[in-house]
C-alpha cells in the first residue's frame, strides 16, 4: 500500500514538474495602459476624443472601461477601424487596418475583464492642435452662413457658394476640413465653379459632374477620355417620388465642375504627394455640397475649408472627374441589381485615387482596368459598402495606364424589404441628389502627363 501511495506521489510530482514550464509560458493578460492604449493612441483617438464625431472618447482608461465588450464586438467584426477595401485587391496609403496581433490583444484584454494594469506603463497621449492638423492654412474658406439644422427629419443634400476669387492660378497642396458641428455633419464634398468654361473640354466635365441632365451621345473630353453615352443622364425622378424641399434650401449652382475633395467622419484632411498639387483657376469660387445629419436637437454648421498652397506650379498637376451612369434605374424590389459604367482614355493617364458613392442602398463596388490587349486587372473591391464611411482609396503606387485602356466599375444595389436602410422597396429607383434616390458616382484623381510631338503623332 505504501508503495503504491509513494508510487502515485511520484507520478503527481513528476506531472506537475512537466506542466509547470507550459504554465510559465502562458504570457499575461494584456493591460490598458501598456498592451491596448499604444493600439487606440495609434488608430482610433482621431474620432475617439472629446468634440469628434465618435460617440465615445478612447484617450483615458476610465472614458474606454465602460466600451470594453463592444470595442471586442467591433475588432473582431471588422466594422472599426472603418476600412472596406478588399486587401486582395490593391495597395493603399490610407489603409486603416488593424494586424491580427493587435486584434488578437485587443480581445484578449477584454476577455481577461478589461484591466488597466499600471498606469505608469501608459505611453503619453497623442496632442491634437486646437487649431488646423496640416498646419496653418495660407486662406480659410467659410460658408456665408451658420446653416439652421432641424432637430429631426432629414435634410437633403444643400450647396453653398463660397467665394475665393484669387486673381492668379493657385495650386492646392493641402487641404482641411472642419465642420462647424461634426455631429450634424455626415459628408462634404467640395466643388470648384469657374467664372467662366476654362478650355475646351470644360463642358463635358460640366455635364459629366451634372448626373441628372440628359446626355444621351458618347462625352469626349479635350484631354483624351471618352464616356459612353446614356452613361452620364437620366430622366429627372418621377413626379410621386419626389419629397418636398425646405424653404432655406440651397441648389446647386449652375457651371459647378469638378471637385477637390472632401470631408467624411474620420477623414478630414488630405496631403498631396510631393511635387503634386490641385489647380484652382483664377476667379473661381468653392461649393460646398453639405450632407447634414438630425441630432434630436436644433442646431447650425459653418464649414470652413483650409488650405495650403504650393510656393510653385507642381510637376504633376493632379486634377478630378466622376465616372457616374445617371442613367440608372433600379427596379422595385431588386435585391442585388447592379449598374456598370466605364470610361476610355485615349492617351497615357496616371491614377492616384478613386471614392466610390451610392446611397443607402449601395452594397458593395468592384473596379476593373482593361489593357488594350485585352488584359484585366482588378484595382479596386469594396465588398461592404458602407454609406456611413465613404472612403477615398488613395494607391500606393499611382497607376499608370497606357492609352486605350478603359476604367470599369461596376455597383451593386439592394432595393429590397431586406436592407433595413431602404426608403421604400416598392418604388423604382432614379437617380438623385437625395439619400431617398440613388447614385453611381465615383470621383477620380489622376494626373494626364503633357503630351509630346511623339505621342501627338500617335494620338
Amino acid at each position: 500500500m505504501a508503495n503504491r501511495l509513494m508510487g502515485t506521489a511520484l507520478v503527481f510530482t513528476v506531472g506537475v514538474l512537466l506542466a509547470a514550464p507550459a504554465l510559465a509560458q502562458t504570457p499575461p493578460a494584456p493591460t490598458f495602459s501598456k498592451d491596448v492604449a499604444p493600439i487606440f493612441f495609434e488608430n482610433c483617438t482621431t474620432c475617439h476624443r472629446p468634440g469628434e464625431i465618435a460617440p465615445m472618447s478612447l484617450l483615458t482608461y476610465k472614458d474606454t472601461r465602460p466600451w470594453a465588450r463592444s470595442i471586442a464586438n467591433a475588432v473582431k467584426s471588422g466594422t472599426m477601424p472603418p476600412w472596406h477595401a478588399d486587401p486582395a485587391i490593391g495597395h493603399f496609403s490610407n489603409e486603416r487596418r488593424l494586424t491580427d496581433a493587435e486584434k488578437v490583444r485587443i480581445v484578449r484584454w477584454v476577455d481577461a475583464g478589461a484591466p488597466e494594469g499600471n498606469p505608469s506603463d501608459l505611453p503619453p497621449a497623442p496632442r491634437y492642435a486646437d487649431g488646423w492638423r496640416i498646419g496653418q492654412p495660407d486662406v480659410v474658406l467659410q460658408m456665408q452662413e451658420d446653416y439652421p439644422i432641424p432637430a429631426k427629419g432629414e435634410v437633403p443634400y444643400l450647396y453653398f457658394e463660397v467665394p475665393a476669387n484669387f486673381a492668379e492660378d493657385r495650386w492646392i497642396q493641402s487641404w482641411e476640413m472642419r465642420p462647424g458641428n461634426p455631429a450634424a455633419v455626415h459628408h462634404v464634398i467640395v466643388y470648384v465653379r469657374p467664372p467662366q468654361q476654362d478650355g475646351p473640354g470644360a463642358a463635358a466635365l460640366v455635364r459629366a459632374f451634372g448626373g441628372a441632365a440628359a446626355v444621351q451621345r458618347p462625352v469626349t473630353f479635350a484631354d483624351g477620355m471618352e464616356i459612353p453615352a446614356g452613361q452620364t443622364g437620366g430622366r429627372p425622378l418621377p413626379e410621386d417620388q419626389r419629397k418636398p424641399l425646405p424653404e432655406n434650401y440651397r441648389p446647386r449652382p449652375r457651371g459647378t465642375a469638378g471637385s477637390i475633395g472632401g470631408y467624411v467622419p474620420g477623414n478630414s484632411t488630405r496631403v498631396f504627394p510631393e511635387g503634386t498639387a490641385m489647380r484652382l483657376p483664377k476667379g473661381s469660387s468653392l461649393v460646398f455640397q453639405m450632407h447634414y445629419t438630425t441630432i434630436g436637437e436644433e442646431t447650425s454648421d459653418r464649414t470652413r475649408l483650409g488650405i495650403i498652397f504650393a510656393k510653385e506650379p507642381p510637376k504633376t498637376p493632379l486634377t478630378s472627374l466622376a465616372l457616374i451612369n445617371g442613367g440608372l434605374r433600379i427596379p422595385a424590389g431588386a435585391p442585388d441589381h447592379r449598374v456598370d459604367a466605364e470610361m476610355t482614355i485615349h492617351r497615357e493617364f496616371v491614377l492616384y485615387s478613386m471614392t466610390p458613392h451610392t446611397h443607402v442602398r449601395g452594397t458593395r463596388w468592384f473596379y476593373e482596368v482593361v489593357y488594350p490587349d485585352g488584359r484585366r486587372e482588378p484595382i479596386l473591391s469594396v465588398p461592404n459598402y458602407d454609406f456611413e464611411w465613404q472612403h477615398e482609396y488613395l494607391f500606393k503606387q499611382p497607376l499608370r495606364l497606357p492609352a486605350g485602356t478603359k476604367i470599369r466599375a461596376s455597383a451593386w444595389y439592394d432595393n429590397s424589404p431586406a436592407n433595413k436602410s431602404n426608403p421604400d422597396p416598392t418604388k423604382e429607383v432614379w437617380w438623385g441628389d437625395q439619400t431617398w434616390e440613388e447614385m453611381m458616382f465615383t470621383s477620380i484623381t489622376f494626373h494626364m502627363p503633357p503630351l509630346t510631338a511623339q505621342t501627338a503623332g500617335q494620338k
